[in-house]
């Protein structure tokens, strides 16, 4: 099972951290956090499935989905940087 996952690993790993961006930002933002909390545990769910009975499928385009899921994530980091720079400097005035 292990050696199926092998692949996406690099991915699962940044890809969590990047949940846990995404999840300040919502604190930050005032979210309200049980809708927010519901609405991630539907997400990961629905992951967690869709990796579970895909992954078979999916590994002989392990190196496209890498790709693409790593330039997503760099994606969202960069934009969730961008968007904390006011905040940041709102903080030295």
């Amino acid at each position: 099972m292990l050696d199926d996952v092998k692949p996406f690993l690099i991915l699962l790993v940044f890809g969590n951290i990047e949940n846990l961006i995404l999840a300040a930002q919502g604190v930050a933002a005032h979210v309200n956090p049980l809708g927010l909390a519901i609405l991630s545990l539907i997400a990961a769910s629905s992951w967690l499935l869709l990796g579970t009975f895909g992954t078979k499928a999916a590994l002989k385009y392990a190196r496209y989905i890498n790709f693409i899921g790593g330039l997503a994530i760099f994606v969202l980091g960069l934009q969730a940087m961008i968007e904390s720079v006011p905040g940041i400097l709102a903080f030295f005035h």
